[in-house]
Parts: structure tokens; sequence; C-alpha cells
């Protein structure tokens, strides 16, 4: 096969959506090298990183880069091509990673990666320019994809109820992997962990956006000292998105500012150091794809306390502690527990570890290859608008 693959989010600033690009990227290539990769560093006209590495950074037999612009406009005008698919060289698979969708291929299969519906939830949650961008690419590939990739079977459901049309057999479920294929690694502490030693800190890993909940747990954790629990401070690792303006006003509001520590963006090895070393992993987020940080700490033996909502529970099953993201009061009693029961932290490490160990990237990736398969086998999907008259 011949497999065009979006790499477009996988630069220097990514996030969960170019994780999962980035890991799936370099599965494929180890695990199926006998196929042809065109991997896009640019996709669509939604979503643009014009520093994105020029470099290939996924080295294998039949492997290169697709086109690069340096322009938003430059892209919509490549992307949005009548010739697309004569501009790719025919792919057999044109696989989109980040919400765009293309609408006019005839002849390659189009894949699409679903990674959430959480926009359609609660507006509030991100921008409206986001939002529309978001919801477009998914409408579009709704009526245009031959398959959808969802990352979580909570996905999955979510876009089979909003789009009761789309075929069900053409929706599979692919888990994402972690990024870090070696869990013995120690990392490197950032900066503001200088003066922190390990094993002393809450860690709470994520773009600090409304989605992710990060005032609600600021609010947990300022009852928690309140309530005289150890003094452990609280890390947010994460750069900053968007309509979160008032969050360190917040926090000087709550009196806790001189206990949280804001990393911003880390490196992985920054990452790797946090995880390893935190007193648990915290993530109250209302609604997620997937929620990669969960296995990522858990694979490292972070012990996890997550929300119970969206896809959660799926990733961290019985290892971790799960919580109805809206009660503050509940997220406060878990770590006033867990602070004081040191025999129960660490049974939630070696849970954590056990629990990461089932998601897998060559398997990941062997399905991802088999769903490829199927949907050449297959004709592509019979569009009623392309056949009005």
């Amino acid at each position: 096969m011949h497999i065009g693959f979006d790499v477009s989010q996988t630069g220097a600033g990514k996030a969960g959506c170019g994780y999962f690009a980035d890991a799936m990227a370099r599965a494929l290539v180890d695990v199926a090298p006998e196929h042809s990769y065109a991997f896009y560093p640019s996709f669509g006209d939604f979503y643009l990183d014009a520093k994105i590495p020029a470099r290939n950074p996924y080295p294998g037999h039949a492997v290169h880069y697709g086109p690069r612009f340096l322009t938003r406009e430059s892209a919509a005008a490549f992307w949005n091509a009548a010739r697309l698919e004569q501009a790719l060289h025919h792919p057999d698979i044109i696989h989109a990673n980040n919400f765009w969708c293309p609408t006019q291929i005839r002849q390659s299969r189009v894949v699409y990666t679903l990674h959430d519906l959480g926009f359609t939830i609660q507006p509030d949650w991100t921008t409206e320019a986001n939002r529309v961008g978001c919801f477009d690419g998914i409408v579009r590939a709704a009526a245009y994809a031959d398959w959808i990739i969802a990352v979580s079977h909570a996905s999955r459901r979510h876009f089979l109820e909003v789009f009761p049309f789309f075929p069900e057999d053409r929706v599979a479920v692919v888990h994402p992997c972690s990024r870090f294929h070696e869990p013995l690694r120690n990392g490197i502490a950032p900066g503001p962990m200088a003066h922190v030693e390990p094993g002393t800190f809450w860690l709470s890993v994520g773009t600090i956006e409304p989605r992710k909940n990060q005032l609600r747990l600021a609010e947990a954790y300022a009852a928690y000292l309140w309530a005289g629990g150890p003094a452990m401070p609280l890390v947010f690792a994460g750069g900053e998105g968007w309509l979160m303006n008032d969050f360190n006003h917040r926090l000087e509001e709550l009196g806790i500012a001189s206990n949280v520590i804001c990393t911003g963006y880390v490196s992985d090895e920054n990452l790797i150091w946090l995880y390893r070393n935190c007193y648990a992993n915290l993530y109250p987020s209302l609604f997620e794809g997937f929620g990669l940080p969960i296995l990522e700490g858990m694979q490292f033996g972070a012990p996890t306390i997550s929300s119970n909502s969206s896809s959660l529970p799926e990733v961290g099953g019985d290892a971790a502690l799960l919580l109805d993201p809206e009660a503050t009061e509940v997220w406060t009693a878990a770590m006033l527990m867990l602070a004081h029961d040191r025999t129960k932290r660490e049974r939630m490490s070696a849970d954590a570890i056990a629990r990461s160990a089932l998601f897998d990237g060559a398997s990941s990736a062997r399905k991802l290859e088999t769903i490829y398969q199927a949907a050449l086998a297959q004709p592509k999907r019979q569009i009623q608008s392309r056949t009005r008259g």
C-alpha cells in the first residue's frame, strides 16, 4: 500500500492529537515497513505549523515527507484543489488526524481519526473559531470519509449518536499508545521544580483550558490544605490554552498561589521526571476523547486519580481512583486519603504500571494496518449528494 498520513500536528508544541499521529506514524513504519509512506507536514486549511521540521523524522524504507507550506493561504490552495489526488500521487490511503477532512477524493480511501466531540457538549470549553473548525471537519468526515478511527469506545459511541447514518461497521477503535518506549528513563526535572523533592508533589498534566477543569482541582487542593493535608505543592504541567486568562488571579484569590507551580509546556524528559516522581497524577478533565496523560503517567508508575467522565474509565480502569469531576469535595477527600495512606499509594503505583501495558503501540499499528486493508477491499462510500442532479 501507498499510505498518506497526516503528521501536521506533530511539531514542537504538539498536544494529544499530535502525539497520537506521531506515535502511530512511528509504529506503522516499524511493524509494516513493506508499505510506502508519505507523511504530510501540512494537511488541510484548518491547522498549520509552518515550523514543523522539514527533515523526515520517520526513517524507513520508502518513507518520505509530503508537501510543506509556510502560509495558511498556500496550504489551503493546495489541499482544496480539485486534483488533490493527482498532486499527492494517488495514495491508496489518505489518513486525516487534525480534524480537517478532504471532500474531493474519488479513488483513495479516506480514513479519519476522530479524537472527540467535546465541542458539541459545551461551547464554553473552546473558542468559536476552534469549535467551528472542528465541527466542520467532523461533518465533512461524516459525509466523505470511508472509515472513522475513534481513539476510544466512548468517542465511537458519541460519533454514532451524533451521526447515526454513518455505517457502524466502518467505525473502529484504535487506542493511542504512549510515545515513551523506555519506562526506566529517569528524565530531567523542569527548572521550576529544582527545589522540590521527588515524591513530594501532586501533578496535573494538560493544557490550561476550561475542559481540563484545572480551576476546580485548584479549589479542591485549597480545601485539602485548609483541612490540614500535607503541604505538598500542586504542579500544573502544560501550556496556556484558551479562555483561562484569570487562572493565576483565581489561584491568588484561593490563597494557594505560593503552593502552586505552573511549569508551562515541558519537554518529554521533563514530563518523564514529573510522572516518575509525583506523589500522584491528578486528571480532573470534564471530557476527553482518550486521556493520554493518564496512560503516560501509569506507564511510569504514577498513582492516578482521574475523572470518571467520557473515555477516562476506559483508560484508567481499576488502576485509577475515578471521581466525579464536578464534585470538588470528593477530590479533596481523595487527596487527603491518599496523602495519609502510603501503602495504598504503592499498590496504586504497581496497578498503574500493569494497566499501562494493555495499551501497546505495535498492536494499535497492526490494527490500523488491518483497517487500511479492509478499506481498500471495500468500495468507497456512496455519497448521495454526489449523484443528485
